[in-house]
């Protein structure tokens, strides 16, 4: 198939004559003297092979050949001012896609919050959301599959990444509601060393596992793990069908099943970190608006 070509300034000037039917005006509205339109009209004739507009004193019409190209101009032309647009749009920050990977507890905390602001602000971008924990998402950003994660304890030795805390949480226990130590309002964490574990895997979360086994070390006892679950709150369930107790960021509370307790712990200085995680130097210009949307939100 032959390849037309698409000589803009031809196309321009022919769409005006079109319009005005009168050398004159349409070279004024073009901002250009008169011979150099009458130039374009025929390089534009000569690409065509027959002539666009009758010229007779006094008259300027458009031939058949200039009626059935017209149409196909102005989608041409109109095309390429939205394609412009569009792109100076995404250049800007304004619209795009931006692929976003955050830990299922987030949606008890940051995440609404940092979507309603961002989606007033940036009605025109795609947002594709992710749920995935910690590890998935750092593998995530390392392959350009996501462009911001929202994750729970960071690693440290990750020199292409970016991070920044944006939530500290303090931890709570997670009891089943007949457990002894659901009476009370608080619960020192050496007061679980003789209760089972449902704990999330490390290899999906190897800092926030990390920073709960070392509570417990901390309490001078190794948890004794019963049960994995991937998600928290999956571990709320199997610790309300006794099959025993967790500790968990304080915002899993909002998760509510009417057989599980959660208790404030003892010592409350031990916190965890919830962190946006993205590439140096991403040119996606969304990925910085993304930050700047969570810094105004962290304020409010």
């Amino acid at each position: 198939m032959e390849r037309p070509e698409l000589p803009l300034p031809q196309l321009y000037a022919f769409v005006e004559l079109a319009e005005e039917l009168h050398f004159g005006r349409a070279a004024t509205r073009l901002g250009i003297a008169q011979p150099p339109l009458s130039q374009q009209i025929a390089r534009l004739e000569s690409k065509v092979g027959h002539a666009l507009f009758s010229r007779e004193p006094g008259r300027v019409a458009l031939t058949p050949a200039g009626r059935e190209l017209l149409p196909a101009a102005r989608r041409a032309l109109g095309g390429l001012a939205d394609g412009l647009a569009a792109a100076r749009a995404v250049g800007n920050g304004r619209a795009g896609s931006l692929r976003i990977g955050f830990a299922a507890s987030l949606a008890l905390t940051v995440l609404p919050g940092l979507l309603r602001t961002f989606r007033q602000r940036f009605p025109e971008v795609r947002l594709n959301i992710h749920e995935m924990t910690t590890a998935p998402q750092i593998a995530a950003l390392r392959d350009k599959s996501i462009d911001v994660g929202l994750l729970r304890e960071p690693p440290t030795d990750e020199p292409d990444l970016g991070f920044e805390t944006i939530l500290s949480e303090p931890f709570v226990a997670v009891l089943p509601s007949t457990h002894p130590l659901a009476a009370g309002r608080t619960v020192e964490t050496a007061q679980l060393a003789d209760s089972p574990f449902v704990l999330l895997p490390r290899e999906v979360g190897p800092g926030l596992y990390d920073r709960i086994t070392g509570l417990c070390t901390a309490a001078g006892f190794t948890p004794r793990v019963a049960q994995h679950a991937v998600e928290w709150q999956t571990v709320c369930a199997l610790v309300e069908t006794g099959l025993g107790v967790s500790l968990a960021p304080a915002s899993i509370r909002r998760i509510r099943l009417r057989g599980v307790a959660f208790r404030a712990v003892r010592p409350g200085t031990a916190r965890t970190r919830v962190a946006v995680a993205w590439r140096r130097n991403d040119p996606n210009p969304l990925v910085g608006q993304l930050l700047t949307a969570l810094g105004e939100d962290e304020r409010q």
